[in-house]
């Protein structure tokens, strides 16, 4: 009886009334989702670029110098 009255529930919002409202909520949140995933991908990256040229001055292969300048070249884009 629940999966039956699940099926209504679902069949009355895909209703023509209702088809355009619910367009438009699945795209804000799909819109958001895209964001979210793009942010934590840029983020995931800054940190992994940031590892590495630590690495790199720890080995001696760059100076600190060099380092804070990509660094703070990356933050300006």
């Amino acid at each position: 009886m629940a999966l039956l009255a699940e099926t209504s529930w679902i069949s009355s919002l895909i209703t023509e009334d209702n088809f355009v409202y619910l367009l438009i909520a699945v795209s804000i949140v799909t819109v958001m989702l895209v964001r979210i995933l793009a942010g934590v991908i840029t983020t995931t990256s800054r940190e992994r670029t940031k590892r590495e040229i630590a690495a790199y001055i720890a080995e001696g292969s760059m100076s600190p110098e060099q380092g804070e300048r990509i660094l703070a070249a990356e933050d300006k884009t």
